[in-house]
């Protein structure tokens, strides 16, 4: 059964890392489809007027067959009556992207999504986005949470700025977002050029979700190694010096990998203490999971306590029975998240699964 719920992109990023010259490059990209973006002012957008095709107090229509509208209140409001003029037939549009003000937190917003009974039936989540630029990102995450906050919540981060820098600062830069959030996808963009199409189709709660695709989404890309690096044998590795700050020590990351199902009552009070031990400091926790005497598994996804239903995964190959999960979690060390997975290791009564932490990129 197809999802027809709408997909939904949140779009955060630091102040001045180039959002605005990506939503125009989304707005005027006709190969994006037709998007219904959602910004706070018409005025920050800038938008060109030549590519306008129709205008209203509340919806722009731009040549691409995109849609621009602002916010009018309250988002939920806002989201709602796009989809009722859409059912309608009044606009049309295939997704929704919807840009957060300056350093917003995109917890909030992304429970919204969730606990909404309106949005939750419309709409899904089809991904977080966080632009980053590598001329100030540095300093911005040494001075503001909320930019580590997006980091650690991001499907997709997109580095911009990477010409005003040096290669060697790009990759120190790069390094450490990756130390923030080892399991986002990552671009660099030169003024939001050939990027919008990277931004759609991150979310893997879909059915017919790939073996590849929920490997990269719950963990991460598989590190990329150099084969010719220190041949000889006698050369000591070198190490990237990789900055950090207090901000970036709130976050905690942590995954496992179990080799046979899990009991069902397992991971339900795995899950459930889990919430209601340190449900408000989970930024994002995600997997795909076998569960005793269920032939295909799930993948799921949750941010603090709040969840989207689970997804059977109908393609999942039969010769991988492995679970995968990812913790991302504020003011939590990484031994303490891996502490929590531990649970899974050790059901309640007899038999624990069969488990050892190997390569999660083996085909």
């Amino acid at each position: 059964m197809n999802d027809q719920r709408i997909p939904l992109t949140l779009l955060t990023g630091f102040l001045g890392a180039g959002k605005t010259t990506l939503l125009n490059e989304v707005l005027t990209d006709a190969t994006a489809g037709r998007v219904a973006v959602i910004v706070n002012e018409f005025g920050e957008a800038g938008l060109d007027h030549d590519l306008m095709e129709q205008s209203s107090e509340e919806v722009i229509l731009m040549q691409s067959g995109c849609l621009c509208c602002s916010i009018r209140g309250d988002l939920s409001n806002t989201i709602s009556s796009l989809v009722g003029r859409k059912n309608r037939k009044e606009i049309e549009f295939d997704r929704l992207l919807i840009e957060t003000t300056g350093l917003a937190d995109p917890g909030p917003i992304t429970q919204t999504l969730l606990v909404d009974a309106i949005l939750a039936r419309t709409t899904v989540l089809d991904g977080i986005v966080t632009v980053a630029d590598a001329a100030n990102g540095p300093k911005t995450l040494d001075a503001q949470f909320e930019a580590v906050s997006q980091v650690a919540m991001a499907d997709l981060i997109i580095v911009s700025k990477t010409d005003l820098i040096t290669a060697a600062e790009a990759e120190s830069f790069q390094s450490r977002l990756r130390t923030i959030n080892p399991s986002a996808k990552l671009i660099q963009s030169h003024k939001g050029k050939g990027t919008s199409k990277h931004l759609w189709n991150l979310n893997a709660l879909k059915p017919k979700s790939t073996k590849p695709d929920v490997v990269k989404w719950t963990l991460g890309e598989a590190p990329k190694l150099d084969p010719l690096e220190n041949i000889s044998g006698f050369a000591p590795a070198q190490k990237l010096s990789i900055p950090t700050s207090n901000h970036d020590n709130r976050i905690g990351s942590a995954s496992i990998v179990l080799d046979s199902p899990i009991k069902d009552t397992t991971f339900d009070l795995w899950l459930d203490t889990l919430i209601a031990m340190r449900g408000k400091d989970i930024l994002r926790v995600k997997g795909v999971v076998f569960i005793e005497g269920v032939e295909k598994p799930f993948v799921f996804h949750g941010v603090q306590d709040i969840f989207d239903p689970p997804v059977l995964l109908e393609d999942w190959p039969k010769t991988d029975t492995q679970s995968r999960i990812v913790i991302i979690g504020r003011d939590l060390s990484d031994s303490q998240l891996q502490s929590t997975l531990d649970m899974l290791r050790a059901p309640p009564d007899d038999k624990a699964p069969n488990f050892k932490f190997i390569n999660p990129y083996n085909s």
